[in-house]
């Protein structure tokens, strides 16, 4: 059964995963920034190279690993893993689905009925000819399962704001080609972009609100963003 109360305790803990990612470096930036949050434990493989009165490192090899930094958590984001690009789905299957969820039960089990945002993309679905997409559906279906309260982040297009970056070659490419495509897509069609500081907004706003569990699109990432109480 998950925690009937629907908010977070003040301040929070958050659990990070994938914070040497894009995502994961935009997400712990607002943590930092943010009142509402009071510790991030970034587990992590390498050390991340730097250091913050709220920041605690985990560096294991194993990030599905148990330990005390998952207790007393009110909120994980889960953001690591691999490009499904160049992955046979067998491989793609371990270090996605695998990985998630066994991230997910190790959670559940040390702070029942806290939040947990993983992320997937648009067009994630369970039954889709993509592998990617199937692979990630079944994750989110898994995770949801879970005694936790799990929100499925589904952006599509994100730009990286202050200064983070893809940290694969082809994403680099990629965002240095459509940046200003997407500056103006944020303009002309705000549902269809996001961007790392929305997404970590967002995500804080979710666990610290009655925010209903489920699916958020790109739009629904953007709208949690704008009624965030954070500091920007």
């Amino acid at each position: 059964m998950t925690n009937p109360s629907p908010t977070a305790h003040l301040p929070m803990t958050v659990l990070l995963y994938g914070a040497s990612g894009m995502i994961g470096q935009g997400v712990l930036r607002e943590c930092l920034l943010d009142d509402r949050v009071g510790e991030v434990r970034a587990v992590v493989r390498r050390p991340l190279g730097r250091s913050h009165s709220k920041l605690r490192e985990v560096v294991t090899t194993d990030l599905a690993a148990g330990g005390d930094h998952l207790r007393g958590v009110d909120l994980t984001f889960h953001s690591a893993g691999p490009s499904a690009n160049g992955m046979k789905e067998p491989e793609y299957w371990r270090h996605t689905y695998d990985l998630s969820l066994s991230i997910g039960r190790a959670v559940a089990a040390a702070s029942p009925g806290s939040g947990l945002v993983y992320v997937s993309g648009a067009g994630t679905k369970r039954d889709s000819r993509m592998m990617w997409a199937r692979v990630k559906g079944e994750t989110e279906d898994a995770l949801a399962a879970l005694p936790l309260r799990v929100w499925s982040f589904r952006p599509g297009l994100i730009r990286a704001l202050h200064g983070t970056r893809p940290t694969t070659g082809l994403y680099r490419a990629l965002d240095t080609i459509l940046g200003p495509v997407m500056s103006l897509l944020s303009r002309v069609a705000p549902g269809q972009v996001t961007d790392t500081e929305r997404l970590g907004r967002a995500a804080l706003q979710a666990v610290t609100t009655h925010a209903p569990p489920g699916v958020v699109t790109s739009a629904g990432i953007n709208d949690l963003a704008a009624t965030s109480t954070g500091p920007h």
